[in-house]
């Protein structure tokens, strides 16, 4: 084949070019544990007869739950793809209710789950499934129906005609979005759809058969899932693993020593937080060490060279800090794909000035997901901006609402990766499209420009969601999205929330950093009694305010934050109290959740005028 067409043509693509012994692996009860290619499909052969024999047809709907990323996922993929199934992947944070939604939705007929409480909670959804016959573990469970249990040896002819069949146009998937408003709809995806943009990335992926990958992020959201069958195209070595076993000396980025992974950003804040704690705890010249190097990423451009004195002290810097922060990492990492939300500037910054270098993707469940791409490649790059547009597609800048700054407006989109619409939900599908002159292009939501990069070419740069936009009683539009990255860029700040929609003025919710705020607390003499104590203090309310006067002036005078409330709490994207969550599993905000839940301190914030 000259390249695949359909998902699961990227393994047979491998088979054919360049096999690996170590395909897919993840460390299992303590032990590592590969499939190589050959087995890889053996394995998923085995399931595509299994389903048949189950009785399971081209169109009928799988879903698949794990906690943790893991072979078994991606061979039963495989498994459904190649006999025309559809897979339903979900979210194992979401409650029994969500899942009975959308299997009832998607009329969903069997499930397959992982670990801990995962066959709990959909066999509390089966109650109310009709469609739903069974429910599989893929780790052995007593009473329980275990994945391999369905593994046949018979009947490859049926699945080599079906998978002969299958063209590029038909559904491969549904992705039920993450729902930040009402209740998740069912993206769908063709094969073309997702082939389309891992095509797209080949060549932007500095990464190839000898290089070993790390995949940490949900294989139920889309953007890791096109990663893994770009990793899978270009034969790199696949470790799955999960967000908890990623860090220390017993960590898989320490084991695994990967070249490359893709993350999102707060995954990258929170490494960024340790390093700087740890530096914190140093002491004397190490100390002074620490932050001489820190403030020479302060001018860091992409592609920027040093000479002179600056290029000894850069040198000087990388051997005595820099390579210590490699070496959290793995030591081997030749590039960082960060989505799914925004990436502050200055996690890009120092990072790639400590050299891992780091490049921002932007795109949508319904995109396949990518749009648009930083590059490693010189001026493939640029600070602030996500990139050029991917290929094989094309963006264009709405401004036809007039509520934008100047050359700022909607993204639209056009390409073979935009999805085929909503799963049963036609309006809703009709709602995402705009005609122009005669063309069909996507409404991404997202509001954002086209700039200059580098040699001219069109760089896209995201200003804001376009539904999250807030409105000031006095008619003016704020984007709360640049006001909140900045000010995370503070490492006291662990969370914050913009507010104001048809208030007078705009004001924040701030949810302190706790190691940076007890460290500060103790170098300025403050009596460290817990976060709920902390955050009363006028020592601590006096330096969050000095935070505020920092970054307002980089803002108008009406996106400026006048007020702030500091709350002692943290914002999780699952919660077993019952409570709902405050951030979707992508980690990013539920604004009306956490508006609802602290709707006294937002009152009390404009109480006073």
């Amino acid at each position: 084949m000259d390249h695949p067409t359909r998902l699961f043509d990227f393994i047979q693509y491998q088979l054919k070019h360049s096999p690996q012994d170590k395909a897919y692996g993840y460390r299992q009860n303590g032990q590592w544990v590969y499939y190589s290619t050959q087995e890889t499909v053996d394995k998923a052969n085995k399931v595509s007869r299994g389903l048949l024999k189950l009785g399971v047809k081209p169109g009928d709907k799988i879903a698949m739950a794990v906690y943790q990323n893991r072979p078994e996922w991606a061979v039963l993929d495989l498994g459904i793809q190649q006999i025309g199934a559809i897979n339903v992947p979900v979210y194992p944070t979401i409650s029994p209710a969500e899942y009975e939604y959308i299997f009832n939705d998607a009329e969903v007929k069997y499930a397959f789950v992982g670990k801990d409480d995962l066959y709990d909670k959909v066999n509390t959804a089966k109650a109310n499934v009709p469609s739903l016959l069974d429910i599989y573990t893929f780790d052995r469970q007593d009473g329980r129906p275990y994945w391999e249990d369905i593994f046949s040896d018979e009947g490859q002819a049926e699945v080599e005609a079906i998978m002969a069949k299958i063209k590029p146009s038909e559904l491969a998937t549904i992705i039920y979005t993450s729902g930040t408003t009402g209740e998740p709809k069912g993206v769908m995806l063709s094969h073309r759809n997702i082939v389309s943009n891992v095509m797209d990335v080949m060549d932007i992926f500095p990464i190839d058969n000898e290089h070993k990958v790390l995949s940490f992020l949900p294989l139920c959201h889309i953007f890791e899932r096109a990663a893994l069958y770009a990793y899978t195209f270009l034969s790199a070595s696949i470790t799955f693993t999960g967000t908890d076993n990623l860090g220390g000396d017993e960590g898989d980025l320490k084991a695994v020593q990967p070249h490359f992974f893709t993350t999102v950003p707060r995954l990258l804040e929170k490494v960024y937080e340790k390093i700087y704690n740890k530096g914190l705890e140093l002491t004397g010249v190490k100390k002074s060490l620490f932050f001489w190097a820190l403030s020479l990423t302060e001018d860091y451009e992409y592609d920027k060279s040093y000479s002179g004195l600056k290029a000894i002290k850069m040198k000087i810097a990388d051997k005595l800090i820099f390579s210590k922060w490699r070496e959290a990492l793995g030591g081997n990492v030749r590039g960082i794909i960060t989505g799914a939300a925004p990436c502050p500037v200055k996690m890009a910054k120092v990072f790639s000035a400590a050299g891992v270098p780091i490049r921002e993707g932007y795109g949508l469940t319904e995109t396949s997901p990518g749009l648009a791409i930083g590059h490693f490649t010189p001026g493939g790059g640029m600070l602030g901006t996500i990139g050029p547009a991917l290929k094989s597609v094309e963006l264009r800048i709405d401004d036809s609402e007039g509520t934008y700054n100047p050359g700022e407006g909607e993204i639209l989109a056009k390409g073979p990766n935009v999805m085929m619409g909503y799963y049963n939900k036609p309006e809703a599908t009709a709602e995402v499209f705009k005609d122009i002159d005669g063309e069909r292009w996507f409404r991404t939501g997202d509001v954002g420009t086209l700039v200059p990069g580098p040699g001219g070419k069109p760089f896209l740069k995201i200003t804001d969601r376009k539904k999250e936009l807030l409105k000031t009683s006095g008619g003016k539009y704020v984007a709360p999205a640049p006001i909140e990255n900045k000010l995370k860029e503070d490492f006291l700040v662990e969370q914050v929330m913009v507010v104001g929609e048809q208030r007078k003025f705009v004001s924040a919710i701030i949810l302190p950093a706790e190691d940076a705020l007890k460290d500060w607390c103790a170098r300025h003499g403050v009596e460290w009694k817990g976060m709920q104590d902390a955050v009363q203090q006028p020592e601590v309310i006096a330096k969050y305010q000095s935070i505020i006067d920092q970054y307002n002036p980089n803002f108008s005078k009406i996106e400026q934050i006048k007020k702030f409330c500091l709350i002692a709490a943290s914002w999780e994207p699952s919660r077993t109290d019952g409570t709902a969550a405050e951030l979707t599993p992508t980690m990013k905000l539920k604004r009306r959740v956490i508006r609802d839940k602290y709707q006294q301190d937002i009152e009390a914030i404009y109480a006073e005028g």
